[in-house]
């Protein structure tokens, strides 16, 4: 059987799908960027149709840039923006609503109420998650609200919920499957961790019919077979996982204490805990790493909203930027004795803060600030929310020690913010040779399920490191630029 894998990767602003050989080069690549709804502050959207014919657009390039056929790919992956949710008819297969993206945050009264009504340590202890907008429960009990008669079309079995993975899952079979891996279930707010089960009251709690979910499954699965006529051959779909976790199996952080992290839209840090889903006294998460073969693997998780966006919002919001590469050149011709700070809460801070009401500042401005310091400070944003994460981690769990950090994401390629990052967290940076280790994680779990690339030890073993990164700066300094940072976020915190 070929080796060649499609990996679906589909993110927040754009979707992607790359085929990948047996040597785990990337053959042929497929990328569309698509719509971002904004209908009201803090409330983001995106065209579940959208999402969808992106999808196949990008599957049809990546096939004819490889210059095979689909009848050449022994089996599909899935890796998708997490927490995203879609709300569809199970008949004509239309989205009742525009899928109410993991960013968004118009739930947060209804968090906060469900908080201040003590529900918090129950879903907790259950999820492994905080009471927050983020997650999909309180997105998906919106549209069931605010959709005209969609409570009572769920509740008949006419609609089906599903994260991004499950939607594009439904679309590549026809409408045969329903389902979705753990890894994705278990950031909806609705599934129970430890069992490995939707919780009957979690599903009360946010007025969830059970109707609406999809069955739960191992992260490497049969999930059934695509439409043949979607891109010539009826391909088998093998792995599914979240792409912060597709990126830690990309990165080959299978054993306990590795540690990923990966800058995109969002950063998010995990830390492989083992079979011990280790809960967290500094509001970081507990979550599904992967599940293979029925055995579930946990993290730790610091999730931070905005990364890379802090560049785009410099480059599309304040047009002082022209291209997002340009920002680590502006950044080492900044004045080094102008101290500015940007906190970018555009949609509230994350871990380990978890502030929904939070927004963005700019600290230390002078007349002699420029775009030059401002695209400092967006990069700088990036390494002091990694640095709070690090910290975090370390006190909840002794395994943590002293990590070496890999990474991956679109902002890894700035050689400058690499050694900022390596110099704030006073720790090494690994930088892999294969930087598409989202794409590339979900592949490895379908070719493994497929039978056609190597177990866990052996896809280990082939991960290789392109550059390491070491502290270089003084350490008085390094003191001193974390104090102003969290300075800085104290000032921004909504309950300061």
């Amino acid at each position: 059987m070929s080796g060649y894998i499609l990996a679906i990767d589909q993110g927040t602003t754009s979707s992607r799908a790359i085929v990948f050989d047996d040597t785990y080069s990337i053959r042929g690549v497929g990328q569309e960027e698509f719509t971002q709804h904004f209908p009201k502050s803090g409330w983001v959207e995106h065209d579940a149709d959208e999402i969808w014919s992106s999808t196949v657009n990008t599957i049809r390039s990546a096939i004819s840039a490889a210059g095979i056929s689909a009848s050449d790919i022994a089996a599909v992956g899935i890796t998708n923006q997490r927490e995203t949710t879609v709300l569809w008819d199970r008949k004509t297969g239309y989205p009742v609503h525009r899928a109410i993206v993991w960013q968004d945050r118009r739930t947060a009264e209804v968090c906060a109420r469900l908080k201040a009504e003590g529900a918090e340590p129950d879903v907790t202890a259950k999820t492994g998650l905080l009471l927050d907008p983020y997650f999909s429960g309180t997105k998906l009990a919106w549209i069931l609200d605010n959709v005209d008669g969609a409570r009572a079309r769920a509740e008949a079995g006419e609609l089906a919920f599903g994260t991004v993975d499950t939607w594009i899952l439904w679309k590549l079979t026809g409408g045969r499957v329903h389902a979705t891996d753990a890894t994705n279930a278990s950031r909806t707010m609705l599934m129970n961790i430890h069992t490995g089960e939707w919780d009957a009251g979690l599903l009360n709690l946010l007025r969830v019919p059970a109707t609406v979910l999809p069955e739960i499954c191992d992260s490497a699965h049969d999930f059934g077979l695509c439409e043949k006529d979607i891109f010539g051959a009826a391909v088998p779909v093998c792995g599914i996982a979240g792409d912060q976790q597709a990126a830690t199996v990309g990165q080959a952080c299978f054993a306990p204490g590795m540690m990923k992290s990966t800058y995109g839209t969002g950063c998010f840090a995990l830390l492989n805990t083992g079979s011990d889903a280790v809960p967290s006294q500094n509001r970081l998460l507990t979550t599904i790493a992967y599940r293979i073969g029925g055995n579930t693997t946990y993290a730790l998780e610091g999730s931070i909203f905005v990364a890379g966006a802090a560049v785009q919002w410099l480059r599309d919001g304040l047009g002082i930027v022209k291209h997002a590469s340009d920002t680590g050149k502006m950044a080492e011709a900044a004045d080094p004795h102008q101290d500015v700070y940007l906190v970018p809460a555009f949609t509230g801070l994350g871990a380990p803060h978890w502030d929904a009401d939070a927004r963005g500042a700019i600290f230390g401005l002078t007349r002699g600030t420029g775009p030059n310091e401002l695209a400092r400070a967006a990069l700088e944003s990036v390494c002091y929310q990694t640095v709070d994460l690090l910290e975090a981690m370390r006190a909840d769990w002794e395994g943590s020690g002293d990590t070496v950090l890999r990474v991956d994401g679109g902002m890894v390629a700035s050689d400058w913010t690499m050694q900022c990052l390596a110099d704030m967290l006073d720790a090494p940076v690994d930088r892999p040779t294969i930087l598409e280790t989202t794409a590339l994680g979900a592949a490895w779990l379908a070719g493994f399920k497929a039978g056609v690339w190597p177990d866990m030890d052996g896809f280990a073993a082939s991960w290789k490191r392109e550059r390491r990164f070491e502290p270089a700066m003084d350490k008085t300094e390094r003191s001193r630029k974390i104090g102003g940072w969290r300075d800085a976020v104290r000032r921004t915190l909504s309950t300061s």
